[in-house]
């Protein structure tokens, strides 16, 4: 065969050679009156209808690419740069790594994160008492008069902010408001009523969609990528409202506060994070999705703070192990672990071992997503709770209080211990009356087999087992009959509630068989 293509006089190739053309022509466009070298010459090849067909389609669905796109949304996107004057107090900010990694994440799963992109300081070097220092963000105008929007660990801390728009005109900013829970900041410029601005996108972006990047990465100006949404909901860790959206257009340092765009323009995300091992965009990004930033903006606006509504309770989600003690079909919603003394879930009745399935008619996925739901009510909000109590449905309505700033770290952070299942408990119990300082409800555990299924459920010496299958317990012969009466039932796993010495939280525990 290499013999035929290398020697141009022999037979063979006379014979490949109009097919070879044809195919040539058909992939490339060019023309469906195609030239082939016959005996006699050239002579035209007439190829079928269909395919003129089929190459008319393939042009009409082929990507226009993003150029006008571009041009349409880039105006809006300025550079945010900072100054800070460390005098000692922001220790967190003016010790951060030159590579934009923050020191205290390095031994968390999510080490690697750029929560702060901008890189202070020199490399290998930590800026001294009162030295000054400067960072370099992204950020978006979103209206006329000069409001915009950015990352709150761009200006945190800043004593003054700057903006350069794409034309490379400079301004002097001001902060109006942060909100570090979503990592957003809103800043204006004042002095203009005509800047070009992005509106944010009505509808939540689809899995698989075009996204388009703006930002200043490294400090070189207004630059666009572009890539595919890649997953929504993303919880990474980096606050108790984590709803992200991941992209896999490449954003590196100083696109933090910077918009990512749908094809028509729409705003639907503010680059946030991004994962990082190397140092440099693996093509992993994260977004704080337009809905959230749209809720935020609004109130820093209005009045340059967050308010967010509580509802007052401790959750933990739903799990498999936990909703089949229930007689719940699927594992979702989110269990209250403690309604707080005076908060208007407790007012409403909400009963630790309540589990809360939709708000308003919205199924509740988890316990972050009841978080999050709750969080971008405004106090004062009046709310559909659908709970399930002691096995029955029913509804409520409450009406939110504001949520206490103590309060707001530990929305939704509860979790429950993993269950395994196990043959026994392999716990020691005695009544809470006969130990001192246990109090009068339920049997304290007063020893725990290390191989047992308590251990594993992470069950300690000093817990007090206040109920078990939604019967208080006061001896071990409570704890056994509620047991039985579980097994006997057909359930897989009965339900126990456990006061520590910090909370209450329940744990699912599978049932022996037999």
């Amino acid at each position: 065969m290499n013999d035929q293509l290398n020697e141009p006089d022999r037979a063979p190739r006379k014979i490949l050679r109009p097919r070879r053309l044809a195919l040539l022509a058909s992939v490339a466009g060019l023309s469906m009156a195609v030239l082939v070298v016959g005996p006699g010459g050239y002579r035209p090849l007439n190829l079928p209808a269909w395919t003129a067909s089929a190459q008319a389609a393939e042009t009409a669905q082929a990507p226009a690419g993003f150029g006008d796109l571009v041009a349409k949304v880039k105006p809006a996107v300025i550079s945010v740069r900072v100054k800070i004057d460390d005098d000692g107090v922001n220790t967190a900010v003016s010790q951060r790594d030159s590579d934009g990694t923050d020191p205290d994440q390095s031994g968390s799963p999510f080490g690697q994160f750029f929560w702060r992109q901008f890189g202070f300081g020199s490399p290998n070097t930590v800026p001294h008492r009162h030295q000054v220092i400067t960072g370099e963000g992204s950020g978006f105008f979103i209206s006329p008069d000069g409001y915009a929007v950015t990352n709150n660990h761009v200006v945190d801390h800043a004593n003054s902010v700057q903006v350069t728009a794409d034309d490379g005109t400079i301004y002097t900013a001001k902060v109006v408001g942060t909100d570090q829970k979503t990592d957003l900041a809103l800043i204006k410029v004042d002095g203009k009523k005509d800047f070009p601005y992005v509106k944010f996108a009505d509808q939540p972006p689809r899995i698989g969609d075009w996204v388009v990047a703006v930002g200043n990465p490294f400090g070189l100006g207004g630059t666009v990528t572009a890539g595919i949404i890649s997953a929504r909901g993303r919880d990474i860790g980096a606050g108790p409202y984590d709803d992200y959206i991941q992209i896999d257009a490449p954003i590196n340092k100083g696109n933090s506060g910077g918009p990512a765009f749908d094809m028509n323009g729409n705003l639907i995300g503010v680059n946030t994070a991004i994962f990082s091992p190397s140092g440099g965009s693996v093509g992993i990004g994260f977004d704080v999705p337009a809905s959230t930033a749209k809720l935020v903006v609004a109130q820093l606006k209005d009045k340059g703070y967050i308010t967010r509504g509580w509802l007052g309770v401790q959750v933990q989600p739903v799990t498999a192990d936990i909703a089949d003690s229930l007689g719940m079909k699927q594992a979702r919603g989110a269990m209250v672990d403690n309604p707080q003394d005076g908060s208007p879930a407790a007012k409403a009745g909400i009963e630790a071992g309540d589990v809360i399935t939709a708000v308003n008619g919205a199924a509740v996925k988890d316990s972050r997503d009841l978080a999050r739901t709750i969080s971008m009510m405004a106090p004062g909000t009046s709310v559909k709770l659908d709970v399930l109590h002691k096995g029955e449905a029913k509804s409520t309505t409450l009406t939110l209080a504001e949520m206490p700033n103590e309060h707001q770290a530990n929305a939704g952070d509860a979790q429950p211990k993993a269950a395994a299942g196990a043959p026994h408990l392999g716990l020691g119990l005695a009544p809470a009356g006969d130990v001192e300082g246990a109090g009068q409800k339920g049997v304290v555990v007063t020893s725990v087999d290390p191989e047992g299924p308590a251990a594993e459920h992470g069950l300690q010496t000093g817990d007090i087992i206040l109920n078990v299958g939604g019967k208080a317990v006061a001896n071990a012969g409570d704890v056994r009959s509620a047991l039985r009466e579980a097994n006997s039932n057909g359930k897989h796993s009965v339900l126990i509630q456990v006061k520590t010495a910090d909370a209450t939280r329940f744990v699912a525990v599978p049932l022996a068989k037999g």
